[in-house]
């Protein structure tokens, strides 16, 4: 489908919505709201908070760009909702949205299609403190909940003291925690459209991981573009990536998040099945560095949904 035949199509950016990750969402999806406005695209913002389905009926909608971060949004629920309403959509569908947004599911597909991760383990709120023995690796650890993105309530553990409150604070999210073991290197981004590998980020952060706040205050995170990493090492953690992705069954636009250790081996942490689309985000600058603007990055976003 052409440009000119897209443009004649109601395009709804859903934003927004209730998760924990509301205000990130919030402003992502505004950025592509202005950003396919200014294209001329015939376009709503959709804030999903409440009543989606009746806002979609409402405003007529053709196709629907999802720009929610977490919750509902992110983990396929929102995606069943659109399967059910027959409205074609941005991004993976409900059965890898929901196996990305799950820590434990994912690590486990990973592991199975032989993918590098950092052991781990689980940790369920009915059973937390004897389930702390299952741990079998030493210290620190990273311990974050099972079903959250952008950081949230991730925190690193380096002595058994602070882990209590580490735990309680991860298990404030959800009845699932996930423990890794904390590797020390270079945290690195691959970004991925329509199954092809667009590039890499490097991220110093300023602070002692790359947490919440240094994903969205400027000026907290250093971004290095190409990785200063081998070419070999570079090749491995691409490969990896898109495994990751793969593995998942994601589609359209996705982030995977990986670990480069000392030695130069990649390990995956998580792939993100709607990544940030901020100011300070990854994707749109890899995406800049592959020679995508923003407007055409969204635009083949939306042109994949379509041909697919």
């Amino acid at each position: 489908m052409t440009k000119k035949v897209l443009k004649k199509k109601k395009i709804g950016v859903l934003l927004g919505g209730d998760s924990s990750e509301r205000e990130v969402s919030l402003k992502s999806g505004m950025a592509v709201y202005k950003a396919l406005r200014a294209k001329k695209y015939n376009v709503v913002a959709i804030d999903a908070a409440r009543d989606l389905c009746r806002l979609l009926k409402k405003e007529r909608v053709d196709i629907a760009f999802i720009v929610l971060h977490g919750g509902h949004g992110e983990n396929g629920a929102v995606q069943g909702l659109l399967e059910v309403m027959k409205i074609p959509y941005t991004g993976s569908g409900v059965l890898a949205s929901a196996l990305a947004m799950d820590k434990e599911a994912s690590k486990k597909i990973f592991l199975y299609n032989g993918i590098p991760v950092p052991a781990f383990s689980i940790i369920r709120s009915d059973d937390a403190m004897k389930n702390k023995s299952a741990i079998r690796f030493p210290l620190p650890w990273v311990v974050k909940p099972a079903a959250e993105g952008s950081s949230v309530g991730v925190e690193i553990v380096k002595d058994e003291r602070s882990f209590s409150k580490a735990l309680k604070k991860a298990l404030s999210y959800g009845r699932r925690v996930v423990v890794e073991q904390y590797i020390k290197g270079k945290e690195v981004q691959i970004g991925i459209l329509n199954d092809k590998v667009l590039g890499g980020v490097e991220v110093r952060p300023s602070l002692e991981f790359y947490n919440y706040e240094a994903k969205y205050t400027a000026g907290l995170t250093e971004y290095i573009l190409p990785p200063q990493l081998s070419q070999k090492t570079y090749s491995k953690a691409k490969k990896a990536a898109l495994s990751a992705h793969r593995a998942l069954g994601c589609s359209g636009a996705t982030r995977v998040d990986l670990i480069i250790d000392n030695k130069g081996n990649p390990f995956v942490l998580e792939v993100n099945t709607i990544p940030g689309m901020t100011e300070t985000s990854l994707l749109p600058k890899i995406a800049q560095s592959a020679g995508y603007d923003f407007a055409g990055l969204l635009e083949e976003i939306v042109g994949g949904i379509v041909a697919g």
